[in-house]
């Protein structure tokens, strides 16, 4: 079963629910799921994992794995990894990174790597999410939300992905904006226009209970698309 990185079309689209929503549903499904976020940024916690969005995702797999895999690296800064290690003066620990993946890996039947940002977000000079993606073999799937603009965002992500031979599973619609396309519009556009199949919308969720999640993404998403 492969592993999948969840990217999306900008920063605060929803990747971490997402990813959060998928790894419950995987639980649920009987698939023994791992979490991943590599490279993690801005106000630690004060309590438990410095990153809320790490700690989300290890509350959804209900993983017991450390810290220090589930997010090899955090910047006490929100940026990218480029810009917060130069501002931060820290080096960026790409082989720590991989190191953690592959442990992980073998500790469970298939991870789910939640991206930082979109995916053109630098962590070096010269080497962006993008080619994190690729070094990593994963195939991805895109998070873009329905706001007008979203056409332009993911088909610019789809295009990076194609230059880097990236697999993409599809994409999903996080459906939070009071304003924005018409769901129906977005999907018949983007399915024609990407060629890559629309793996479902998610509806704003207030519950994010494992019930709530589960009902929501087990009802709305093509499980069968990504799992195969």
């Amino acid at each position: 079963m492969k592993s999948i990185f969840i990217t999306g079309t900008d920063t605060d689209v929803g990747k971490t629910y997402v990813t959060a929503g998928l790894a419950v549903t995987l639980r649920k499904m009987g698939i023994d799921v791992g979490i991943m976020k590599p490279f993690a940024a801005g106000n630690p916690q004060k309590k438990g994992f410095k990153s809320e969005d790490v700690e989300i995702l290890a509350r959804a797999g209900q993983v017991s794995d450390p810290e220090s895999l589930l997010n090899p690296q955090f910047f006490k800064m929100a940026a990218s990894p480029y810009t917060a290690s130069k501002d931060l003066n820290v080096k960026v620990k790409l082989s720590t990174v991989f190191s953690s993946f592959k442990k992980l890996s073998k500790k469970h039947s298939l991870m789910l790597v939640e991206g930082m940002g979109g995916i053109m977000t630098p962590i070096l000079k010269n080497y962006f999410v993008a080619d994190l993606i690729k070094d990593m073999m994963l195939p991805t799937i895109i998070v873009a939300r329905t706001r007008v603009g979203t056409i332009n965002h993911t088909i610019m992500t789809y295009e990076i992905c194609k230059k880097k031979k990236i697999p993409v599973k599809g994409i999903i619609f996080n459906n939070f904006d009071k304003e924005g396309y018409q769901l129906k519009t977005l999907k018949r556009d983007l399915g024609a226009l990407t060629g890559i199949p629309i793996l479902g919308t998610i509806p704003f969720i207030e519950n994010l209970s494992d019930d709530s999640l589960y009902k929501n993404f087990k009802k709305n998403i093509r499980m069968d698309l990504i799992i195969n």
